[in-house]
């Protein structure tokens, strides 16, 4: 490589997941908290990009508070589309491609079948509005992009869903949870990875375009939680009751789409990588959240 890798929202759940691998696998790279490059501010990004001079950027700084960006779409605005604009702007201007991601939330959900990247898109609220927005945004200024549309994102890292039913786990005996949104839970372990087949396939070959990354399989919000609270067992002791609601029982402040399958055989094709299913993810997961409290237990 001739320059790093240069990563935006570094301190993200998926920020933090590619940093620390690119840096394992020895790769240069440069991640970037907010605090240090806004994106939505077009000289700090300039400049980082100047000094850095990169191989490759990625963005995965966004607004991800799909409830709250209801309420908040001026926030979720800036974000996930001006930010995005600047950024592919000052990437074309230096020569650099954009690796940006996004969501299955730019669909409605009303697809019996897994989206595939040619779908028409119609997001339900301000935040796939907005991320559908902020795509737009980086095609037109930067033709040498990859986005990587993904959904139903966890990690040891940040806030996400795994991380809240392994707290209602620990506090409760029963878990109410939606049983007819459907989707494929996607592991930053395996997002981080992806990132960089994309990094490597770049430094050889012109490719361009938007594809679908998510990980191995479909599942239930509830089926989700069930495979969490089973993997937690093993380590509290903790068998909570999981409770099955539609949809129209759960108060949200937003829709979200009731299928969130994302076909990712196309990228598969294309950069020769494929996520684990989603079940092994669950358990490494679990298993690096959980473990050392119980080897600490259990130690004389």
């Amino acid at each position: 490589m001739s320059g790093p890798i240069l990563v935006f929202g570094a301190r993200g759940q998926v920020g933090r997941e590619l940093t620390a691998l690119a840096a394992a696998r020895g790769l240069p790279v440069v991640g970037l908290a907010r605090a240090e490059a806004d994106i939505t501010n077009e000289i700090t990004v300039r400049a980082a990009l100047d000094v850095h001079r990169p191989v490759a950027v990625v963005n995965a700084a966004a607004y991800t508070a799909v409830n709250r960006a209801e309420k908040e779409p001026e926030a979720a605005t800036a974000a996930n589309v001006t930010g995005p604009a600047i950024l592919a702007a000052a990437c074309a201007s230096a020569g650099v491609p954009l690796i940006h991601l996004s969501t299955d939330y730019v669909f409605d959900g009303a697809k019996k079948s897994a989206y595939v990247e040619s779908d028409k898109i119609a997001p339900l609220g301000v935040y796939g509005r907005t991320k559908a927005e902020g795509e737009a945004k980086v095609r037109e200024a930067q033709p040498r992009h990859v986005i990587l549309r993904t959904s139903w994102v966890y990690g040891v890292h940040g806030k996400n869903f795994l991380k809240t039913v392994l707290k209602l786990a620990a506090e409760r005996d029963e878990l109410r949870m939606v049983a007819d949104q459907f989707g494929c839970p996607t592991a930053t372990a395996d997002i981080a990875e992806a990132i960089l087949a994309v990094v490597r396939k770049l430094a050889e070959a012109k490719v361009a375009g938007t594809y679908h990354f998510a990980g191995a399989g479909r599942t239930s919000w509830a089926g989700f939680a069930a495979e969490i609270v089973r993997r937690q067992a093993v380590f509290t002791g903790r068998s909570p009751k999981i409770v099955e609601i539609k949809t129209a029982e759960y108060p949200s402040a937003t829709r979200r789409p009731l299928n969130s399958e994302l076909d990712s055989s196309r990228f598969r094709a294309a950069f020769g990588y494929g996520a684990s299913p989603w079940t092994y993810r669950v358990a490494e997961v679990v298993a690096a959240l959980l473990a050392p409290a119980a080897n600490r237990k259990a130690a004389p």
